[in-house]
Order: C-alpha cells, then sequence, then structure tokens
C-alpha cells in the first residue's frame, strides 16, 4: 500500500514543475524568453529534418535519428500539457494533434512511411502557436508581417504536402517520376498553373489530384498576395460591437460609430 506522505510528495513535486513550466512556456522574464527561443530552434531543427527525410531515408542512421527526434518531440508536448492550466483545452487544440499525429509516424516510422510527408504540418503550427509571436515575433505580434508569414507558411507547408502525396501515390509507378526532387517539381509547376506538360499523373486519381493541386495552388497564392497588397488593419476589438480590425488611424468604429482608443506607438 502506498504512503500517503510520499504520494502526497509527489503530487507536491509535479505542482511545482508544473508551475516552473507554465513559468517557462508563458512567463515573460528572461530566462523563460530564452528557453523558448531553445524550443523554437528545435522545432525549426525537427521541421528541417522532415523536410529532409525523403533524402535520408537510405541512410543506416536514419531510424536512430527518426527515435531521437520522436524522444525529444515527445518531451516537448509532455511539457507543454504540464505547463497548460487544463488538459482538456490543451487536447481540444489542433497543433496538439497534428505533434501527436508526427509523433505516432515516428514511433512507426516503416509502418507509417507513406505518411510521412504529413509530418511538415508542424511548421503550419509553429508559425500560428502563441509561443512563436510572444517570443521571436513579439515586435511583430499582430500586425502585417504576422499575416504574410503566417500565410506564407501555409503555402509552404501545402506545397510539401503535395509533394508527399504525389511522391507517395505515384513515386513507384510512373516513370517519370523518379525521386522526390520529380515529385517537387511537378507539384510547383501545377500549382502555379506553368504546365510544362514533361510530367503528369495517370489515371483518374491522377487527374483529380492535379486539379486539388491547381486549385489550392491558386486559392493559397491568392491569399498570400491579399496579405501583400490589401490595405493594413490593426487588430482592435471594439466594446460594444465586436468589430476586430480597424484602419490604423481610426478614430471611430465603421460598424457602430463607437468611439475608439486604439494603443499606437507615437
Amino acid at each position: 500500500m502506498a504512503d500517503p506522505a510520499d504520494t502526497a510528495g509527489k503530487r507536491a513535486q509535479i505542482a511545482r514543475l508544473r508551475v516552473r513550466l507554465r513559468e517557462l512556456y508563458h512567463g515573460d522574464s528572461p530566462g523563460a524568453v530564452r528557453f523558448r527561443l531553445w524550443v523554437i530552434a528545435i522545432d525549426l531543427l525537427l521541421i528541417a529534418f522532415f523536410v529532409a527525410a525523403p533524402f535520408l531515408r537510405d541512410y543506416p542512421a536514419y531510424l536512430v535519428v527518426d527515435y531521437a527526434v520522436a524522444l525529444v518531440l515527445a518531451t516537448e508536448l509532455g511539457a507543454r500539457a504540464l505547463a497548460d492550466t487544463s488538459l482538456k483545452a490543451f487536447f481540444r487544440r489542433f497543433s496538439v494533434w497534428i505533434d501527436l499525429f508526427v509523433l505516432v509516424t515516428l514511433l512507426f516510422p516503416l509502418t507509417l512511411f507513406n505518411l510521412a510527408f504529413l509530418r511538415v504540418l508542424r511548421l503550419w503550427s509553429l508559425f500560428h502557436s502563441e509561443i512563436f509571436w510572444a517570443t521571436i515575433g513579439r515586435r511583430y505580434d499582430d500586425t502585417r508581417v504576422e499575416d504574410v508569414s503566417k500565410s506564407l507558411a501555409t503555402l509552404i507547408t501545402f506545397v510539401f504536402i503535395a509533394t508527399g502525396f504525389v511522391y507517395a501515390s505515384f513515386a513507384r509507378s510512373h516513370p517519370g517520376l523518379g525521386g522526390y526532387v520529380d515529385a517537387l517539381y511537378f507539384t510547383v509547376t501545377t500549382l502555379t498553373t506553368t504546365g510544362f506538360g514533361d510530367i503528369t499523373l495517370p489515371g483518374t486519381y491522377g487527374k483529380l489530384l492535379t486539379i486539388v493541386i491547381m486549385i489550392s495552388g491558386i486559392t493559397l497564392f491568392v491569399r498570400f498576395a491579399q496579405t501583400l497588397i490589401r490595405p493594413y488593419k490593426v487588430r482592435f476589438i471594439c466594446p460594444d460591437c465586436g468589430l476586430l480590425r480597424h484602419d490604423p488611424d481610426a478614430v471611430h468604429c465603421k460598424a457602430c460609430g463607437l468611439l475608439l482608443n486604439i494603443p499606437n506607438e507615437e
């Protein structure tokens, strides 16, 4: 039978650990900022590994690196779960389920190698995380730079996901796709609607996949262009009607006419 004193001591240790992790992940101290910078740097290294993975699979050390990455990701995911105020809220986040899926593909690399290309979704979740913009992008949080960066990250993520679909589906059966670079080349030429025609996907599935890549690519490019050229609006919630975006020099809310007090750096 467990000693009540030991149980209470372990609970106290876990509680102190959760408080410490919460300070590191959400605090403003120099130590917390340095910790989050290390976390983001590790995230970028993991993403680089995911992008380079198709070129590294034939090396003997690939599985060792794969399982090491799985350990790092599981540790970081567990630390974030402990740092959160509510585990229920933590597991409701889409980014958490992305990380769990990535972790499963890392733990079973041989069984789920055809789904490994979806690991690049972590790039999307990183650039859409509050930790990233509260640490590296603090100066640009809620600005045009954030909008452009998120749109660009979404576009790049889609390129590699579409490339993964093409490579996993046709690399071994289509003579025109000799490797991952050929799949990337086809994806880029298709979503930009350049369409040189030197590589085409056979069959009904290939045609449907090509259509999806073209339509999605045009949509994402238009979205990215809009974030670059559309008039910039600041994010400030109107306390009366709830309108979120306003002109930077707005004095009154255009929806309800309420007098606004939008902070600025002047």
